[in-house]
């Protein structure tokens, strides 16, 4: 009786990203942790996510702060940082919060903590 034997396996490569995991696309997505802006939202880009970065940068300007914002939508970037839960908080390359959208004020905690 061969009840899933019909199952197509579409992702032979076993990743989280579709299989197109490489040492190549893995190198570059490490690369892209030290680079851009020492802020990044990770996610899909959906509304929680863009909620998450809208709190962030009225955190900042709370606290008087110019920086810059870096959205990362790639998978095997963000799961490079070991993301498996978005939207995430990235400061200075370490995830400070992942899972939830942060309010201004926990946000504002978060950042002042680690900046």
């Amino acid at each position: 009786m061969g009840l899933f034997s019909n199952k197509k396996d579409e992702n032979k490569g076993g990743c989280c990203c579709g299989g197109n995991c490489n040492a190549e696309t893995m190198t570059a997505a490490e690369q892209a942790k030290t680079s851009g802006a020492p802020i990044k939202i990770l996610g899909s880009g959906c509304p929680n996510c863009n909620k998450l970065e809208a709190s962030v940068k009225a955190a900042l300007t709370e606290m008087g702060r110019n920086t810059e914002i870096d959205h990362v939508t790639d998978f095997s970037q963000i799961a490079s940082y070991g993301v498996m839960t978005t939207p995430a908080l990235v400061v200075n390359g370490k995830v400070v919060s992942y899972g939830k959208v942060l309010k201004v004020e926990e946000a504002k905690k978060l950042l002042e903590k680690v900046l």
